[in-house]
């Protein structure tokens, strides 16, 4: 049972380390470029269009923004912290055991530290547009918006357990950033229309912050954090062995 392996971890191993600090600024800066990609692209369609209503084109912009920039995000970070860049995947992480309390909160803290640098950025670079807060479409409430969420962030986290966790991987390791990234990219262009599409609480958070918007923000972290937690669970449960028998030379 992956519950069984949960750890809390130490503060001079997981925190106080070099390596962990290490861990914390690759999350930070990789965290910080997917979400400069994605909140800009939102702000460079709403510039375009003075300010127009969103058009499928606007989800497309999004997707493929989302897409390439946490492809760039996790394979930056990938051999230094593991490339989470969302504090779902972190969450799910530990849930499975693969990632201790200590080290998973400072992830969490850099991870929504980038989010709020990017937002920074993005409102000064753009002389003050306002990062918009995800937000609820018309005829979608709350509940809606919360399945969404944990749909979608269920199936980001699986990808991540299937192609970046599972020890026996192998050569589709080489392919987890751009799998990553194009679960993301799909997501966004189903549930980017009704709800925004999150599937990560630090995108949400930092422009949210930002623009001081908190309007039904607690879908945007309850939804991917059940959805994640679930999903390393089920991963960890039924596909990941932890025995000693010998990886089939296929897969060396």
């Amino acid at each position: 049972m992956p519950i069984t392996r949960i750890a809390i971890g130490l503060p001079q191993h997981d925190i106080l380390q070099s390596d962990a600090l290490k861990a914390a600024l690759a999350e930070f800066i990789s965290t910080a470029i997917f979400v400069f990609a994605g909140e800009g692209s939102s702000m460079a369609f709403s510039k375009l269009t003075d300010d127009g209503s969103s058009t499928p084109a606007a989800i497309i912009m999004a997707s493929l923004a989302h897409a390439f920039g946490l492809f760039v995000g996790v394979s930056t970070a990938a051999n230094i912290s593991g490339g989470h860049c969302n504090p779902a995947v972190t969450f799910g992480a530990f849930l499975g055991g693969n990632i201790s309390l200590l080290r998973g909160i400072l992830y969490w803290i850099a991870q929504l530290l980038g989010s709020t640098v990017a937002c920074l950025l993005l409102k000064f670079s753009t002389h003050g547009m306002t990062t918009s807060a995800f937000a609820l479409s018309s005829g979608v409430n709350v509940w809606n918006a919360f399945v969404f969420e944990i749909v979608m962030t269920f199936g980001l986290v699986y990808t991540v357990y299937a192609t970046a966790i599972d020890p026996k991987k192998s050569e589709v390791g080489i392919i987890a950033p751009l799998a990553i990234g194009f679960v993301v990219g799909a997501n966004i262009l189903a549930g980017g229309a009704f709800e925004g599409a999150s599937m990560n609480p630090a995108v949400s958070f930092g422009p949210a912050l930002v623009s001081w918007d908190w309007t039904n923000h607690w879908v945007y972290w309850a939804g991917p954090l059940i959805g994640g937690g679930l999903a390393g669970i089920v991963y960890d449960l039924f596909f990941i062995t932890y025995s000693h028998e010998p990886v089939p030379s296929s897969e060396l």
